[in-house]
């Protein structure tokens, strides 16, 4: 039977919850969309039986990743659509926030290529923001992802459709996110240096006066709602 969270958990570090669900202990690991590689720079630490790899789009991260080798873990400039590795060659795949990223065209093919590059009864653990809750609605205002991020949910539902992959997981849980004040949250979610973007000042105040009733004398706190489905491919062959 899959593992079902209680709702409303609250997981801080997910690696733990990751290795709660999928025991790590010498897998062989590909995160697609891995960005700066937080947590699997804490993985290869706490699990050294385990080697990463990690893919990207984004050259500019994948050049400051690449820039500091670390043992066991590898770099690669790659979509998840297009994974340049043979058949069978991984025991899990991650993608941590970053389905919703995969152009939607493309979903089901990243989605096929995690498969393909998985063992049989490997393990892809998904891990998605909700569209909801408080930070959501300011974040929102110039980056609203509702409808991207309903295509990656559906984009599963059609794997496991298919037949070729089976529920292994589901959790759903809150990942508690401090900001300091408002210009610690702008420069944490807008003025991003990996992201081509710029915001004109009357959308900066629109975030300011949203944000505002919920500073408090230590900072502003918010829940981020997420969903974690981890899927075992269970058929060998297309």
């Amino acid at each position: 039977m899959p593992h079902i969270a209680p709702p409303q958990r609250e997981v801080s570090d997910e690696l733990e919850l990751l290795n709660e669900l999928i025991p790590l202990n010498a897998q062989r690991i590909i995160e697609l969309g891995c960005g700066a590689a937080k947590l699997a720079g804490n993985l290869v630490s706490r699990f050294p039986g385990c080697d990463w790899t990690g893919l990207d789009v984004d050259m500019v991260q994948h050049a400051a990743n690449a820039s500091t080798p670390t043992a066991r873990m590898e770099f690669v400039a790659a979509g998840a659509q297009d994974i340049p590795f043979p058949d069978a060659t991984f025991d899990l795949a991650i993608m941590l926030k970053s389905l919703h990223h995969v152009p939607i065209a493309l979903l089901d093919t990243a989605l096929n290529e995690a498969w393909r590059v998985l063992r049989p009864n490997g393990l892809l653990y998904v891990s998605e923001p909700v569209f909801a809750g408080a930070l959501n609605e300011i974040n929102r205002l110039f980056n609203d992802e509702e409808y991207v991020r309903a295509q990656a949910q559906n984009a599963l539902d059609r794997a496991l459709a298919s037949g070729r992959w089976t529920t292994h997981a589901e959790v759903r849980f809150n990942i508690p996110v401090h900001f300091k004040d408002v210009d610690d949250y702008m420069r944490r979610m807008l003025d991003v240096t990996f992201a081509e973007r710029s915001f004109e000042e009357a959308m900066r105040a629109q975030i300011r006066e949203r944000f505002a009733p919920h500073m408090t004398a230590s900072g502003a706190n918010f829940a981020r709602p997420m969903y974690v489905r981890v899927l075992r491919k269970t058929r060998c062959s297309a």
